[in-house]
C-alpha cells in the first residue's frame, strides 16, 4: 500500500462538477493498494497517517499529527500509485490489487482512521474525479507500507 500525504488548508473531491466530499484544515491522501496487501498494511498506514507529525505547532514547526490538532481527513483511492515505470513508456498496473478487494481495502483503511477519531471523508471508488486542494507548506510525504520491513540508511 503507498500513499501520498499532502497537508491542506482545505480539499474536497468533485465529481460530474459536485462536490462528493470536502474537508477543512488537515490531510489529503492520495492511496494506492498494491496486490497482496492484507490488514496488515491497513494498521500500519493508519497509524502512520493518523500520527505522522507533519502539522506545525505553536511555533510553526512540524510536531503535531493530525489527532493532535483536530483535522480532518480526505482519503481517495488511487491505483496509479502503484505503477511501474521502469521500462518502456507506458505505465503497467499489473501490481494493484483488483478492484473488488482494492475497494474493500481502501473502506477499511477508512473506518481504521475514522475509529481514531478523525473525520474521514473519502472520494468514490473508481470514479473519474476532480480533486482540488491547498497544499500546506507545501508538505507532501510519500509512505509504502512495504518499506516497513527494509532496514533504514544510516547517514
Amino acid at each position: 500500500m503507498r500513499a501520498v500525504i499532502q497537508r491542506v488548508r482545505n480539499a474536497s473531491v468533485r465529481i460530474n462538477g459536485r462536490t462528493y466530499a470536502s474537508i477543512n484544515a488537515g490531510l489529503a491522501v492520495l492511496v494506492g493498494v498494491a496486490h497482496g496487501d492484507s490488514d496488515q498494511d491497513i494498521a500500519y498506514m493508519a497509524d502512520k497517517i493518523a500520527n505522522l507529525r507533519i502539522l506545525a505547532d505553536d511555533t510553526g514547526h512540524m510536531n503535531r499529527s493530525v489527532r493532535d490538532v483536530g483535522g480532518d481527513i480526505l482519503l481517495i483511492s488511487q491505483f496509479t500509485l502503484i505503477a511501474d515505470t521502469r521500462k518502456g513508456r507506458r505505465p503497467s498496473f499489473t501490481g494493484a490489487e483488483a478492484p473488488e478487494l482494492a475497494s474493500e481495502l481502501i473502506g477499511n483503511l477508512a473506518c481504521t482512521l475514522a475509529n481514531t477519531g478523525i473525520n474521514v471523508q473519502t472520494g468514490k471508488f473508481q470514479a473519474d474525479m476532480d480533486v482540488e486542494l491547498i497544499n500546506q507548506g507545501p508538505v507532501t510525504i510519500i509512505i509504502d507500507s512495504q518499506q516497513r520491513h527494509m532496514p533504514r540508511r544510516s547517514a
